[in-house]
């Protein structure tokens, strides 16, 4: 690379059939949320997670939030999710007016801690003779929990869904970074009620904005769709049945949906080879972990994060900003913004060690060996001048 270009943190590649489909649509008229790539896009969806049914929402916090709805959380509820986690998913539990429970996260995946999930469930709530089980501090009922797969690597679902499952709550998958992610014995997004995904700009395949709901539920499947169409009974009439939501996708966005999908592997393929190259290239750095997936799982790796040395984390990324490459620290954990500072808290440890020590690297699927060995051999640079 040159000295002055650019390596971004993760643009998305457009190279495929998008211009074509989407011209397709312009053609033919059909630009809204009408037409055949939205059902296409869909069916695509479905097939490649193994799950029967797929909706298309506008984004992914729309996704999460007809999720929430269709799942039955009301106001003054509860919704257990992690504090290391984008957002949306605890913005959208709002959005019910119900109320976010936050877990710490597993040190090695950074996924929500299902142990002290588990406990949490176990020992600090009580499943009652009307069916749903409630907090004992607060006294709320716990409608759900949201696992999300952290930077695209899963979180340890098995242990999770047998406890919700013996306790009568939700499980929704936040699997918007995880496309392409496999745990176990499936993909993610097909373990829980529901699994909600979102093809952002810098997601592993985008629509520019988009979202989707997957599930095996047909009757789940049935009220999301209603949801995200206004809740309207009668399309001819104007008869709507309760309160909706314009949540829908549009044909055009679908037309580029379908175009990502088909290079979806090759997009999956490469992330893997690149962080396969990203770790060998920071191995021996003292201080330094380039984060793996775990034996029981298949990362995407849409973001590659590195542990360092708490004292050189903000260093480090001043100096790879410095030298034209874009990264950023982990999100600030959410309980600690100041509109979810009280909240209910669980035993939060974990995730102070590594907001306070992981960066992302550059990470686009078009992202080439010599920038990653530009990167690798920055972050040597940076070790050895300190």
């Amino acid at each position: 690379m040159s000295e002055n270009s650019l390596i971004p943190l993760s643009e998305p590649e457009i190279a495929g059939n998008e211009w074509k489909y989407i011209k397709e649509c312009l053609d033919a008229g059909w630009v809204s949320s009408v037409g055949r790539y939205v059902d296409k896009f869909e069916r695509m969806l479905a097939s490649y997670t193994g799950t029967g049914y797929a909706v298309a929402t506008v984004n992914g916090t729309s996704a999460l939030h007809v999720s929430l709805i269709a799942c039955g959380v009301e106001p003054d509820d509860e919704v257990i999710v992690p504090t290391l986690t984008f957002i949306a998913p605890v913005n959208a539990i709002r959005y019910c007016g119900a109320y976010p429970v936050f877990m710490d996260c597993d040190k090695d995946t950074l996924c929500i801690d299902v142990q002290k999930t588990s406990r949490f469930i176990e020992k600090e709530c009580e499943l009652r003779r009307d069916g749903f089980t409630y907090n004992r501090k607060s006294g709320r009922k716990v409608k759900a929990v949201i696992p999300v797969h952290i930077f695209g690597h899963p979180a340890d679902m098995d242990p999770l869904i047998k406890v919700a499952r013996e306790h009568n709550i939700h499980v929704i998958e936040d699997a918007t970074e995880s496309l392409g992610s496999e745990y176990k014995r499936g993909k993610t997004g097909s373990f829980g009620i529901a699994g909600c995904f979102s093809f952002n700009g810098n997601k592993i395949i985008t629509t520019g904005g988009g979202g989707m709901v997957v599930t095996n539920n047909k009757e789940f499947s049935a009220r999301i769709r209603h949801l995200c169409m206004q809740a309207k009974k009668d399309p001819f009439e104007y008869y709507h049945d309760e309160i909706g939501y314009n949540y829908r996708l549009t044909n055009i966005q679908a037309a580029m949906g379908v175009a990502q999908m088909e290079r979806l592997e090759e997009f999956v393929d490469r992330k893997r080879k690149n962080a396969v190259i990203y770790r060998e290239l920071t191995s021996g750095i003292e201080g330094v972990e380039f984060l793996w997936e775990k034996e029981w799982s298949k990362s995407n790796f849409w973001f590659y994060t590195l542990r360092v040395p708490k004292e050189h984390r903000k260093g480090l990324m001043n100096f790879l900003l410095s030298n034209n490459m874009q990264v950023r620290p982990v999100w600030r954990l959410i309980h600690t913004l100041p509109m979810y500072e009280n909240s209910q808290t669980y035993e939060i440890s974990n995730s102070f060690e590594i907001y306070e020590s992981c960066i992302n690297l550059p990470c686009s699927v078009n992202i080439i060996k010599k920038d990653i060995e530009y990167v690798a051999e920055t972050i040597r640079r940076y070790f050895k001048k300190t």
